[in-house]
């Protein structure tokens, strides 16, 4: 019977946490450099319950076809970099650096005792729509293209795999395309090698979803899918259902309204079965269009009540994951306001009921329009701050760059660019990305900055080119929260 060691669950022995999960923040891995692993999974070892994560590799200049990276970890943290799992090939009629090689998915086959990987494999114009497999004996590569097949001779787009805990069953998930007659997401079951489809369970018709993954409780089964608008988030949605086969309810929003499941988007979920606590977590993508290499990972809690029958994504700038125990814990900060920071320039404080002391500052841009945090307490050793913000582009003109995307017309601006200096350093900017919220809606964006030790510190934020203007965002408020634990 096929087993996936963890696309979808794990049992998980003898390791711990030794480092915060940062939503949203530059992870680095071991070697210093960007953890480069996009739309992919998390397996565990079946041997040493090491994580491994897999995912589409993001070359600068180049956005499809680079391959599938890997990288390990005990702690879902701290990340070594193996490499290419998956290489492309030159010439190759399905993964050559010209082909799509996305939302890679990795499961152990327990028939032939190795790993099996599973792609959406296309041209650059999305016109074969197939599922890709190679194999290896090692989880970490590297895998053996073995073929590109339509599914059951169909369509396939968006991929994903769940493995039924009850059965051990492994099954695909997939949309299939964004024609006219396509726009369904299937559930399908894999041989008992996991070498190929065998039925279709279940079809969500003509929701025109994608970004599929399933997560399963003792009592139910949640599917979450994200909406088709491209590179631009949007609000995530789950359908809930007692078996895989249905039915499955209508679909509901897992994340605030507005906040478009905070700038992600899904693509797979990771239950973390510990000692103490079952922890299910969201490992969503926040893409970036202007630099997709350089994309960040939006991985949260999930609260799952069987009884209500609800799902709810819970934001957390910083969180404590011990995935020996299951249990999780935020991280406090200490908050300092907008409405208590000095501005300069054009820079100034503005009335906003939802915001905190009921003030906001806009206005920040460039260099010479800036707002300072003052008073700020370190420790000497690098620490994460948020930066919560409101970025109202969506309120522009449809016929300017960056204009809203709620007119007719409309474009969307991926974001906006802050500097940020501490202490008056201004040979030492750090670039602060802050994507699109809406009207009203206040998200947060992390840096990870050093604060001088006994002494009070001063953070300014500024404006720079973000491809039309140099405005930064209106900010609310920073949290600088404690060193990570080493």
């Amino acid at each position: 019977m096929a087993r996936s060691t963890l696309c979808a669950f794990m049992l998980l022995a003898g390791l711990s946490a030794a480092k915060y999960i940062v939503p949203g923040g530059r992870w680095h891995a071991t070697d210093g450099s960007l953890v480069n692993a996009h739309a992919g999974c998390v397996t565990v070892d079946k041997d040493t319950g090491k994580f491994w994560l897999f995912g589409e590799y993001k070359v600068e200049g180049h956005t499809e076809g680079a391959g599938v990276s890997v990288y390990s970890s005990d702690d879902l943290a701290t990340w070594e970099n193996h490499g290419l799992a998956l290489a492309p090939v030159e010439g190759h009629e399905y993964i050559s650096p010209h082909h799509i090689i996305q939302r890679p998915k990795v499961v152990y086959s327990k028939v032939s005792n190795e790993y099996h990987m599973w792609w959406h494999a296309d041209n650059s114009s999305y016109g074969l729509l197939l599922q890709g497999f190679a194999r290896s004996p090692n989880i970490s590569g590297p895998y053996t293209f073995v073929s590109a097949t339509p599914p059951l001779g169909n369509w396939s787009q968006d991929f994903g795999i769940f493995t039924d805990r009850k059965d051990g069953r492994s099954y695909a998930l997939y949309s299939n395309g964004d024609r006219r007659e396509g726009r369904d997401v299937y559930l399908s079951a894999f041989n008992e090698d996991a070498t190929a489809l065998e039925k279709v369970v279940h079809r969500f018709d003509k929701y025109d979803l994608e970004g599929p993954t399933i997560i399963q409780t003792d009592k139910s089964y949640y599917a979450l899918m994200s909406h088709k608008t491209g590179y631009r988030p949007n609000n995530v949605v789950a359908f809930r259902a007692d078996s895989l086969a249905g039915p499955w309810s209508q679909p509901f929003t897992v994340a605030p309204l507005n906040t478009r499941t905070y700038n992600s988007q899904s693509g797979f979920s990771l239950t973390i079965q510990g000692k103490k606590k079952t922890t299910h977590l969201y490992l969503g993508d926040q893409w970036d269009q202007n630099s997709n290499w350089e994309s960040r990972y939006i991985w949260l809690p999930m609260e799952i009540d069987d009884r209500k029958k609800t799902l709810d994504v819970v934001w957390n700038d910083v969180y404590d994951l011990d995935v020996k125990s299951g249990e999780w814990t935020a991280v406090e900060g200490k908050a300092y306001l907008a409405a208590d920071a000095k501005t300069a320039g054009a820079a100034f404080k503005q009335e906003a009921n939802f915001a905190s002391k009921n003030t906001i500052v806009t206005g920040i841009y460039g260099n010479d329009s800036t707002v300072t945090f003052e008073g700020i307490t370190g420790t000497g050793q690098p620490q994460w701050v948020s930066f919560y913000y409101q970025n109202t582009d969506d309120m522009g003109f449809g016929d300017q760059p960056g204009g809203t995307p709620d007119r007719i017309g409309g474009t969307w601006q991926l974001r906006r660019i802050a500097s940020v200096v501490v202490n008056g350093k201004t040979d030492k900017v750090e670039t602060l990305f802050q994507r699109d919220t809406h009207k009203g809606i206040i998200l947060s964006t992390p840096l990870l900055l050093t604060l001088e030790k006994d002494k009070k510190n001063t953070i300014t934020v500024g404006g720079l080119w973000n491809g039309f203007d140099y405005k930064g965002a209106d900010l609310d408020r920073i949290v600088v929260y404690p060193p990570e634990k080493r």
